[in-house]
């Protein structure tokens, strides 16, 4: 049975699935310059991490007894995946576990800003009973939801997820993807399920044409970002952008600058490009909505994640031994 190193955590679930199936899970937090000699000293064969821990070609190289390597959610940015896979190691995530979470966050995002409530809830804390009336009228042009266009710059689980939250608040919903595609989106009102067609399209028309854009991507391939000057300044002036994907998918500077102008009223940010120390300039700024990359964190998507992650290793472990 294996030693599975979880650097980053897993859920109870998960690891007494695990445990019940004979493998040692160790959840001691190794700093990442201890890591190559931790994983050898104590021959671990699975490492699992979410978004804190990397692995890359030297912990590949230099740890042989290395067989899988999980990854608690959906982005796998910080690991180097193929050269994983060249040397033999089943690398893998768990790409829908954390999709609802992670939409119903962006939707939260979305309803914050259209009604000032990131701010307003801050400004009543400390000048509610002294400046109510004030506030009163700072906070009286928000507007709603219903009626407008949203983008989704992604349109895996995560953005279908979004869409049919977006879809049931009475949005219109377009989105990009890497190939143009017709997707069925299941809308849930009550007990009923009613199918939507949504017909993907380019990027360059998903931007223009919004009133909200939400980014479900990875960055560029040279790690560059999916939105720079030059995509901020072909969208709708005051439109509204969401990030929960990864950060620096925004340029961080260039979304300031138009910020500033007005070109873009509002910004709802999970992701930051130096977590985890977030610039202050970002974090100061008054029409930024912030959480502290929580898309997936809540109870039911940590219990699914800690499930798929430990049933495939169960699964890898039991076609071994066959």
């Amino acid at each position: 049975m294996a030693k599975i190193l979880a650097n980053d955590g897993i859920d109870k679930s998960g690891k007494d699935l695990l445990e019940k199936a004979g493998h040692t899970v160790i959840t001691d937090k190794v700093a990442q310059a201890d890591l190559i000699n931790y994983v050898n000293a104590n021959n671990i064969e699975v490492i699992l991490v979410r978004s804190a821990t990397t692995v890359r070609k030297d912990l590949f190289d230099a740890c042989p007894s290395v067989k899988m390597v999980g990854r608690g959610g959906v982005g796998m940015d910080n690991i180097d995946v193929e050269y994983g896979r060249s040397k033999g190691v089943d690398v893998f995530n768990t790409p829908g576990a954390s999709s609802q979470s992670v939409a119903e966050l962006t939707m939260g995002h979305l309803f914050s800003l259209a009604r000032f409530l990131h701010d307003s809830n801050k400004h009543m804390h400390a000048n509610g009973t002294t400046q109510f009336e004030v506030l009163k009228k700072k906070y009286a042009k928000g507007f709603e939801l219903r009626g407008k266009t949203l983008g989704i710059i992604g349109f895996g689980r995560i953005g279908q997820s979004l869409a049919s939250y977006a879809l049931g608040c009475g949005m219109n919903v377009i989105a990009n993807d890497h190939h143009e595609h017709e997707v069925t989106v299941d809308v849930h009102v009550g007990s009923q399920k009613i199918p939507v067609k949504i017909q993907t399209t380019n990027f360059e028309h998903t931007i223009k044409n919004s009133d909200f854009i939400s980014i479900h991507v990875p960055k560029q391939k040279d790690g560059g970002a999916v939105i720079g000057a030059k995509e901020l300044a072909m969208m709708k002036k005051g439109v509204v952008l969401v990030n929960s994907a990864r950060g620096g998918v925004i340029d961080e500077t260039e979304l300031l600058n138009a910020l500033n102008s007005g070109q873009v009223a509002a910004a709802g940010l999970d992701v930051f490009e130096k977590e985890p120390t977030p610039r202050a300039d970002l974090l100061a700024h008054p029409n930024i909505c912030l959480t502290p990359h929580i898309g997936a964190s809540t109870n039911e998507a940590q219990d699914r994640i800690g499930v798929e992650i430990a049933e495939r290793i169960i699964k890898h472990y039991s076609a071994v031994k066959v």
